[in-house]
């Protein structure tokens, strides 16, 4: 397995997610969206997996400005404002090869080989 978890530090389901694989001895990379992010080619595999870029968007989100603009920004425009804007997208989302998940999903990472 080759686990990644995206999400940040004050994250619970984050951290849920990172207790999760250490009680089972998996090793996963830890990518801190505030400093890091993810790349276009993750955000659009993820999202593809997830069933598409509006399921990624949290809308929780504390800044409901920016959530509104990305509703009603050009559909062109809209993954750059996102990926510019990470506080934006739900968390934990945990990557296994293709595989991926977006929350806290322990029943789904159980089923991973």
């Amino acid at each position: 397995m080759n686990i990644q978890i995206f999400g940040t530090k004050k994250c619970s389901d984050t951290r849920k997610a990172e207790r999760f694989f250490k009680e089972r001895g998996i090793k996963f990379q830890f990518v801190d969206m505030k400093e890091k992010g993810m790349s276009k080619g993750e955000f659009n595999s993820v999202a593809q997996v997830n069933g598409g870029m509006d399921n990624m968007i949290n809308p929780d989100c504390k800044d409901k400005d920016l959530l509104a603009m990305i509703k009603y920004i050009a559909e062109e425009d809209r993954l750059e404002k996102i990926l510019e804007n990470p506080q934006v997208i739900k968390t934990p989302i945990v990557r296994n090869g293709k595989q991926s998940t977006i929350g806290y999903q322990p029943e789904i990472w159980k089923k991973w080989n």
